[in-house]
């Protein structure tokens, strides 16, 4: 079936001219962060169809002629200006943002280019330059979770939370590391053409519609397993053991140690409690398998939750949303 039609029938009509985005690159920039969100308005462009205006005028922009990426590819931006209101102004970030943040000159252009756009976003760590602006005192924001903590320190007036692929803060937008700039623009072009062209633009790019903001980046149980690589191996053996016998006593003798050892090491090493680690790593397969569409008993069973209510504290403990609820919002 063409695409054409369907989106035809399903997006608002749009009458004023096109909405301007743009992407704001700068040295050593990461490239993703550019071309990923680029893509998504420019796909949307694509798939409207040819009887209706382009949604989206898209421009890469730059206070430097010529933009060397990290990657070593070289990007040929337009002038940055401040001379016309504007759609979305997007942040991107990568390595070359440590210096970009000492640039006042960039720094107050994105200030006040930023009054005059309806949205501003970053991209990865573009938030530090949104901070390091002053747009995010007061709000709620992510950037790449490698950096949370340098961020919170730096900024303390800013909300940071360093779990979301994403987060709506009124008109500004931030998004974690990297391709999550992808499922930040598909959200905007959800929001402004609606779900039938945003959902065409995920399948041309063979990506998600989107991870929902309020999906982590990174999750407790990753982070537990390459916080400490002395009990690697006992992390791996659990994940594939979650319906069997892991009291203490089993793991301190898999990990052969003596109970009382085996506990003092593995808290100085993940900063866990033994208990807490299996109850990450049971909640890890229990997301994956709820995301994949697996019932809520079914799931519990699997990941050696005792019952189901037991699974269900878990996850209110640590997501702040009970397994079927997540189930209803992740899968598919």
């Amino acid at each position: 079936m063409a695409i054409a039609p369907i989106i035809a029938r399903f997006m608002p009509m749009r009458e004023k001219p096109a909405h301007r985005v743009e992407i704001l690159a700068f040295a050593k920039g990461q490239i993703l962060d550019v071309t990923g969100p680029a893509q998504v308005f420019a796909t949307a462009n694509d798939l409207t169809p040819p009887s209706m205006p382009r949604p989206y005028e898209v421009a890469l922009v730059s206070l430097e002629p010529d933009v060397v990426t990290s990657s070593g590819v070289v990007l040929k931006p337009e002038a940055a200006a401040c001379q016309s209101s504007l759609g979305t102004l997007i942040v991107s970030g990568g390595y070359g943002v440590d210096a970009a943040r000492r640039n006042k000159v960039l720094i107050d252009w994105i200030r006040r280019r930023a009054s005059m756009a309806e949205r501003t976003a970053s991209v990865c760590s573009g938030a530090f330059l949104l901070a390091e602006a002053g747009l995010l005192d007061g709000r709620r924001a992510v950037t790449h979770w490698q950096r949370c903590a340098e961020f919170q320190g730096r900024y303390p007036a800013v909300r940071l939370d360093p779990d979301p692929i994403f987060v709506r803060d009124g008109e500004i937008w931030t998004s974690a590391g990297v391709t999550a700039g992808i499922d930040l623009a598909l959200a905007m072009v959800e929001e402004d053409l609606g779900r039938p062209l945003a959902l065409a633009v995920a399948r041309q790019l063979v990506v998600f519609l989107k991870r929902p903001g309020g999906q982590a980046q990174f999750s407790d149980a990753l982070t537990l397993q390459a916080s400490d690589q002395t009990f690697a191996e006992l992390h791996a053996w659990i994940a594939t053991h979650l319906g069997g016998d892991l009291a203490l006593t089993t793991l301190a003798e898999r990990a052969g140690m003596s109970l009382r050892t085996f506990c003092r090491r593995y808290r100085r090493g993940t900063g866990r409690t033994p208990s807490e680690g299996v109850e990450l790593i049971r909640l890890e397969r229990a997301r994956q398998l709820l995301e994949e569409g697996a019932s809520v008993t079914r799931t519990a069973t699997r990941c050696g939750f005792r019952s189901t209510e037991t699974m269900r504290r878990a996850f209110l403990r640590h997501l702040g949303v009970g397994p079927s609820a997540y189930r209803d919002r992740f899968h598919g």
